[in-house]
């Protein structure tokens, strides 16, 4: 069990590192929509959801109702489900309580790192280890941001923008190699979202939820008939 969450802490750092400028930033703007740092380090203990929290600064300045604010937030993170419901099929039988816990946890970059995990049956102790040094870097830099943020140069902001995505290719190309099922389903992903994202078809948050779902539906309907088609040659083959 302390190997595994040893070996969940390493496989986490990355994704720690890549919150480090991502939540500083959160920090600066919760103090700049006049948040207080208990706030702030509230919002980020109890939310825990980079994209929700930065949605929710931007209601909260222009004095949106709060129902308003979880409503958003909720379409936003509504592609949690279909995540945690693909990962409770590759991690090991668990008391509820304990799936509720780490569920919690679950963003799309923990995510990727603990559904990537090659080991067979995942174990709880290795998504705990990614979970808590990634949980723990997003609020304790959220503090971090909120103290120190206003004084970064301008560069330094500006580059922060772009952070996130880096994480996100860095966690995805590993992954994507000699693995051709991943490279279609991201593939196919990233097309569908940007039609209906580019046409105006569907906002940010549901398009991505579409683009996730129907990439995801048929990519599986295309392997588990090509691998019934490889199934029923075989048969053919032995039968003959």
């Amino acid at each position: 069990m302390n190997k595994q969450f040893s070996a969940g802490l390493k496989a986490g750092v990355s994704i720690a590192i890549g919150y480090f400028p991502v939540a500083l930033t959160f920090g600066l703007l919760a103090k700049t929509a006049g948040l207080s740092i208990v706030e702030a380090i509230a919002m980020s203990l109890f939310v825990y959801a980079g994209a929700s929290q930065y949605i929710a600064l931007s209601l909260i300045t222009a004095g949106v109702a709060p129902f308003v604010i979880v409503m958003n937030t909720f379409v936003v993170n509504i592609r949690h489900f279909l995540m945690t419901a693909s990962l409770n099929e590759k991690m090991q039988p668990e008391r509820k309580w304990v799936k509720a816990l780490y569920s919690f946890g679950i963003t799309d970059e923990s995510f990727s790192v603990i559904s990537t995990h090659k080991d067979g049956r995942i174990s709880t102790a290795f998504a705990m280890g990614v979970i808590i040094i990634a949980y723990g870097s997003w609020v304790v830099f959220t503090g971090v941001g909120h103290v120190i943020g206003a004084n970064l140069p301008l560069f330094l902001k500006a580059a922060m923008s772009i952070a996130l995505y880096a994480m996100f290719i860095g966690l995805l190309v590993p992954s994507m190699k000699g693995n051709r099922k991943v490279v279609i389903l991201a593939g196919l992903a990233a097309a569908i979202h940007c039609v209906l994202y580019f046409t105006g078809l569907l906002s940010t948050g549901w398009s991505i939820l579409v683009a996730t779902l129907v990439s995801s539906v048929v990519v599986e309907f295309i392997y588990v008939r090509s691998g019934k088609t490889v199934e029923s040659s075989l048969a053919k083959e032995v039968n003959e």
